[in-house]
C-alpha cells in the first residue's frame, strides 16, 4: 500500500498505444475519455456493452475479440486493467510494471501504479480530484469535490481572475422564463465574467443580485433614448460598452431568437464590428406551460404546438399571423405577449371554426414564486382574464392539453 500520495500529472496520449482490458461498465465509463484524448486504443475482451461495441463499430476503438495474452501490453503508453478475471488482471498488472506502463487497475488499486481521478470539464479546465493514498479512496468523495467545483465554475460562484487581455464583445444570453435556477449553465457563467450587464426586464433578476460589485448594470427599460426608438438605444448601448473594452451580456427573458430581437441585436453588433455569441435560452412557449403542468404535445392528443405572438391584434393590418389557419389546427396553440388581446384572438379564432368549448390556461409569472394558473375556454377566456386580473406576462395556451395534466386553477 502506498505510503506517499499520488504524483498528478496529466497524460498528452494523442495517437498513442493505450489497452483496454475488459469491455464492461468500467470500460465504457472510462474509453469516451481516452477517445477523446485522441489515443490509439486498442480494446481486449471476449465480451462488450452495447455502448462500446458501438464504439468499436463506429471506428473509434480496436477491439480484438478475447481474452488478455502474454504481451498485449508491450508497446502502450497507458493501460485500463478492468476485466472479471482477477487472475488476468494480476498477470497484466505484473506485465505493465515489466514494460514500465502506467496502468490502473479497477479491481485492486493498491496494486495499480496509477489512478483515475474524478474529472471534470468547464471551458477549457479540467478539474482533476484524487484522494492522498489508497487507505482513504473513497470515490464518492472525490466526485463530490469534484461536482461542487466544476459546478462552481460553470455557474459562475466560483470564479478565479482572467489574467490576460479580454477580449471586447457581447454575450446575448438568453435567461429562461424566470427561475433564476433555468438559466443555461454557460450564461450564468457568461454573467459572473460580465463588466456590464444590460437587462431586459422579463430577465431572470434574481441572478442580478448575485453579480459582483464592480458589474454595471443597465435596465434597458430605462436607457434613455431621445430621437432614437427604444431599440436602437439598446443596440448603441451594446456597442458603446462593448467599444470601451468590456464584456458586456445583453440578458433577455426567455430564448433571444423567440420574439426577442436578438437578430436585430447581432445585426447591429455585425455591422459595428463587434464580435457576438448568442446562448440559447428556455423559451417560456414551452417551460412555463410544463411548470404548469401542461405538455404542449401529448400522445393521443396534440402531435404539434405552434407558437406566436400575440402583440398585435388579428384586425390589425400589422399582424403577420394567419389566425383563420390557426383556427383549424388540431394541435396546440401558444401565445406569447397576448394578454391584452386574448378577447379578441378568441373571437377571431371561434369566428374560423374553433370549438368555443376549446380549454384556454393562462400562466402568470411562470417558473416564478409568483406563478399563478387560470383556466378559462375560448368562450369565456376574454372575461375571465379581466375578472381575474391577469396580467403579463402570461403564456396562454389552447388546446385540449390544458386537461391533460392536475388542474391547479386559481
Amino acid at each position: 500500500m502506498a505510503e506517499n500520495p499520488a504524483y498528478p500529472v496529466g497524460l498528452r496520449l494523442t495517437g498513442r498505444k493505450v489497452v483496454v482490458l475488459g469491455g464492461g461498465q468500467v470500460a465504457q465509463r472510462r474509453l469516451p475519455a481516452l477517445i477523446a484524448a485522441g489515443a490509439d486504443i486498442l480494446l481486449v475482451s471476449p465480451e462488450a456493452t452495447p455502448s462500446v461495441e458501438a464504439m468499436a463499430d463506429a471506428g473509434e476503438i480496436t477491439w480484438e475479440r478475447r481474452p488478455y495474452a502474454t504481451g498485449d501490453l508491450a508497446d502502450a503508453w497507458y493501460a485500463l486493467i478492468a476485466t472479471s478475471d482477477t487472475e488476468a488482471n494480476t498477470a497484466a498488472s505484473a506485465e505493465a510494471e515489466t514494460h514500465r506502463v502506467w496502468c490502473v487497475r479497477s479491481d485492486d488499486a493498491d496494486q495499480a501504479t496509477a489512478w483515475t481521478p474524478a474529472t471534470g470539464h468547464s471551458e477549457g479546465v479540467t478539474v482533476a480530484v484524487l484522494t492522498t493514498d489508497a487507505r482513504g479512496r473513497d470515490p464518492r468523495h472525490t466526485a463530490a469535490i469534484r461536482d461542487a467545483v466544476v459546478e462552481g465554475l460553470r455557474d459562475g460562484t466560483l470564479v478565479a481572475p482572467h489574467h490576460r487581455t479580454r477580449t471586447a464583445g457581447v454575450a446575448l444570453v438568453g435567461g429562461g422564463p424566470g427561475d433564476p435556477d433555468l438559466i443555461t449553465v454557460r450564461g450564468r457563467r457568461l454573467l459572473a465574467e460580465a463588466d456590464v450587464v444590460i437587462a431586459d426586464r422579463l430577465g431572470p433578476r434574481d441572478l442580478l443580485a448575485e453579480l459582483p460589485p464592480h458589474v454595471e448594470v443597465i435596465d434597458a427599460a430605462k436607457i434613455p433614448y431621445g430621437r432614437f426608438m427604444a431599440q436602437e438605444a439598446i443596440n448603441n448601448a451594446l456597442i458603446e460598452h462593448a467599444k470601451q473594452g468590456k464584456a458586456v451580456v445583453r440578458l433577455k427573458g426567455g430564448d433571444p431568437y423567440v420574439f426577442g430581437r436578438g437578430m436585430e441585436e447581432l445585426h447591429a453588433l455585425a455591422e459595428a464590428g463587434i464580435p457576438c455569441t448568442v446562448v440559447p435560452g428556455i423559451s417560456s412557449s414551452i417551460s412555463v406551460p410544463g411548470a404548469a403542468g401542461i405538455p404542449v404535445t401529448h400522445r393521443g392528443v396534440a402531435h404539434e404546438f405552434t407558437v406566436v405572438s400575440g402583440h398585435v391584434a388579428p384586425d390589425d393590418e400589422r399582424s403577420l399571423v394567419d389566425w383563420p389557419s390557426l383556427a383549424k389546427l388540431t394541435g396546440t396553440l401558444v401565445i406569447l405577449m397576448g394578454v391584452d388581446k386574448i378577447g379578441k384572438i378568441a373571437e377571431t379564432l371561434v369566428a374560423h371554426g374553433k370549438p368555443a368549448d376549446t380549454p384556454v390556461a393562462l400562466v402568470q409569472e411562470g417558473t416564478t414564486a409568483a406563478q399563478r394558473r387560470v383556466d378559462a375556454t375560448l368562450a369565456t377566456v376574454g372575461e375571465t382574464v379581466v375578472r381575474e386580473d391577469v396580467k403579463p406576462p402570461a403564456v396562454i395556451v389552447i388546446g385540449a392539453v390544458v386537461g391533460v395534466g392536475p388542474q391547479t386553477s386559481a
